[in-house]
Parts: C-alpha cells; structure tokens; sequence
C-alpha cells in the first residue's frame, strides 16, 4: 500500500450522503482508495434507485489486507440494516446501526493506518438523544477528548470556528470561558501549522451586538480581553473582540485566516453564505482528522437525485492534499 485509504462512516441511512458519494466518484477526484463502512444491502439499493453503477469488494474489517484495497472498486465493510426501501424516514431504528458503524471505525483508526475519518450526517434528534450536542462531542467522549475538541469550519480562504457547538441561544453565556477560549485557539494555532504549515491569523468576535453591554461588565471585558492579552504574549496572533456584524466584510475578513465566534450560527450564517457547500467540518483535539460535509441528513431531498457533492468533494481533497 503506497497511499493510506481514507476511512468513511456513511452516516444516516436514511439520508443523502450516499447520493453525493456516488457523484463523488463520478467526478475522479479520488485519489487515495475509499473504505466504507455501510449496509451492502442499502448501498445497493440506493445506488440502483439513483441510476449509478459501481463495483464493490467487500472486505472483513478484522482482517484487512491493505495491500490488496485499491481504487478498483469501492471497499465496503458491511453492517447489517435491516429496511423496507432505499428511502425510508429517519428514524430511531438506525441508531443500533450507526452505534456499530461508529464502533468499527473507532476501532480501525487506533493503529493509524487511514488518512482520516469522514462520516455522513446523522439525525441528532434520534441517534444523539440530547446526550451529546453533535458527532464531535460524541467522539470526543468516544475518544476520551472530552472538552479538549474544537469545530472548525474550514474553507482555504476563511475559516471560522464556533466557540460554544448546538446550544440554545440562553445557555451560550455561561458556556463561554477564558480558559475554553485559549485551549480552542490553542488547538487551532497547532492545527494550521501542522497541517497547513503556516501560522494563521485569527479575529474572534465578541458576545454582546457591537461588543457592548448595557451592565457594568461584560462578557467582552471579563473574559475574551484577557484571553486575548495572554494568548498574544503566547505568540499567537489573534486580535479582537470585533462585532459580528462587521467582521464578515471582505476589507475585514481578507486580513484573517480563521475567526472564532461565540455562538454557532453567529459564524456558520456567514461562511455558508460566502461559500456555501465549498466548506468543510473538521474536528479538532482527536487523535485523528475527522471530517464531515458541511450539511445535514437533508430528508427533502432523499432520493430525487438533486443534492450537491461539493462539500465531500472538498472533504476529500483536503484528506488527499
């Protein structure tokens, strides 16, 4: 084996992410080989239904001949799931299923022999159960990383990273710390420079609209202002607090290479808009890279064939870089 294959979990079987993985292929962009963990059956299925063809070898994950997996056909570890048809509504039904798949995955990347690990979208409602916010605190607990992962939403051009992941809007406050910001621009610092090879720029914005508060104190002057003071005498060049509204102006966001937000959508609305599905998900702090496409199971479209690859697409080419 010259190239490590890249790990995939399909995800959400009832979602569209085996749609994009076949117009993924169809656009022989991959380089390194593929090793899919999925139902046989329901990979089958759907692929017939979607009017795609491909040839598979189905290998044992206990026993994997790396040698012999290549981009001939599409390597698949089969988990058994048990449907009615290709396109069924998400249900809580497939959490034993994706429970195993995650399983199996967790277990092949100990010995380091994959590039990375992308996974499909899953249902956070059903699969998560609110026990966790999203698959990357759910790996992180996998993973005994817990708090010590970050989000990033990467793009070459602008990245952007949420400070707090799925919470609603009331608990985000007592959510944001000095001691949490400087670990997550600590874990993305580290990232660009081994991965990217270069030490990036960072802005992070403030909490309150315009980084004021009515109070006598804000969350702006206790604790972004003293995170920032001593992460720049760490040598991390990171500047802030800067509103929200502002900071996502081209003469603005040019400057940046990454900026971190407080909240989810406060970052996400933005890089979505600007690139929309040319934006990938990647998790910071586990022992291996994690990717994810930017988007969700997106049930509206399940099997009319119309979604759009390009944010795999990206997922892949990062992994192949």
């Amino acid at each position: 084996m010259n190239i490590k294959p890249i790990l995939i979990v399909a995800g959400e079987p009832n979602s569209v992410f085996l749609e994009i993985f076949f117009k993924t292929l169809k656009k022989k962009i991959i380089k390194s080989p593929i090793v899919l963990i999925v139902s046989k059956d329901l990979f089958f299925d759907q692929m017939e239904e979607l009017g795609f063809s491909y040839k598979i070898n189905l290998i044992d994950e206990k026993n994997i001949d790396f040698k012999k997996i290549n981009n001939n056909k599409i390597n698949i570890i089969n988990v058994t799931y048990k449907f009615k048809n290709a396109f069924e509504k998400i249900t809580d039904k497939s959490n034993k299923y994706l429970t195993e798949c995650f399983s199996i995955a967790l277990q092949l990347l100990k010995n380091n022999n994959f590039l990375g690990l992308i996974n499909g979208p899953i249902s956070k409602k059903n699969f998560l159960k609110k026990k966790y916010l999203g698959i990357t605190e759910y790996l992180a607990a996998k993973t005994k990383r817990k708090n010590k992962v970050a989000m990033l939403i990467y793009n070459k051009k602008l990245s952007v990273s949420p400070l707090t992941t799925h919470l609603p809007l009331k608990l985000v406050p007592s959510m944001i710390t000095k001691k949490k910001i400087i670990n997550q621009v600590i874990l993305i610092n580290r990232f660009y420079k081994k991965e990217l090879k270069k030490k990036p720029k960072i802005a992070i914005t403030g909490l309150n609209p315009h980084c004021e508060s009515n109070y006598k104190s804000s969350e702006e002057k206790k604790i972004i202002i003293p995170a920032i003071k001593f992460l720049n005498k760490r040598n991390i060049k990171i500047q802030g607090p800067f509103a929200a509204d502002t900071i996502f102006l081209e003469e603005q966001s040019n400057k940046y290479d990454v900026i971190i937000g407080m909240y989810h959508d406060q970052v996400l609305t933005p890089i979505k808009t600007l690139f929309g599905f040319e934006a990938i998900n990647i998790t910071l702090g586990l022992p291996f890279i994690r990717i994810s496409p930017d988007h969700g199971p997106n049930v509206k479209m399940l099997g009319k064939n119309k979604s759009n690859p390009k944010s795999l697409i990206q997922a892949i080419k990062f992994l192949n870089k």
